[in-house]
């Protein structure tokens, strides 16, 4: 059964240095007809389970750890029975949503989740969080970022843990690497290619 990837929106809020703004995010499933696994686990386990389905959860990966994108990923762990994927750059925040919880396995750059007879390959992009990664699935020719790049430029950098020179540096040094016709599945909004953001940054 070849890989597809499935998609859903859902609604929330996100939290950071005092501060709640409401956001949409988006929900990415990657696998087959039998096993899939979740990228990040925004707001809504029943949400999430209603993309998933009846199939197998082999991971939930998380981008990174701001809460718009772990604040179920403990209560999705507990229904699926899948292990938390997360870089430990990104433990700072992480323990600020889930202080008596940790997640279960480390992520690090290079490294292949297999699922549904296609890799997806862990690239280390921080900036917008110390831990942030994108997730490259060469075989279907996307690259899910998270809020590293979005249609239209960068991920913000305007709070604590971010670093607007070291996300530009992560962008240009990492994804820029990967083919121009790339789909970009964001963690926010609309998807879009590298080769148009390479166009939008200049590179």
């Amino acid at each position: 059964m070849s890989a597809r990837i499935d998609h859903a929106v859902v609604s929330g809020t996100f939290s950071l240095d005092g501060e709640t703004f409401e956001v949409d995010n988006n929900i990415w499933v990657v696998g087959d007809d039998t096993e899939v696994i979740v990228i990040d686990a925004p707001h809504s386990v029943d949400a999430i389970m209603e993309v998933v389905g009846d199939r197998t959860v082999r991971a939930i990966v998380c981008t990174h750890a701001h809460d718009d994108h772990v604040r179920v990923a403990p209560a999705l762990r507990e229904r699926t029975v899948a292990p938390i994927l997360l870089h430990p750059d990104d433990k700072p925040l992480w323990e600020l949503v889930h202080p008596d919880h940790l997640w279960d396995v480390d992520l690090r750059d290079g490294q292949e989740i297999a699922v549904a007879g296609v890799t997806v390959r862990v690239l280390h992009t921080p900036g917008h969080a110390p831990g942030a990664v994108c997730l490259y699935v060469p075989e279907l020719g996307v690259v899910f970022t998270g809020d590293t790049l979005f249609h239209g430029g960068p991920g913000a950098t305007g709070r604590s843990y971010s670093d607007a020179d070291v996300i530009v540096d992560s962008i240009r040094r990492v994804l820029f690497a990967l083919p121009d016709e790339t789909v970009v599945h964001t963690g926010h909004g609309q998807d879009t290619t590298l080769g148009a953001e390479k166009a939008q940054l200049g590179a």
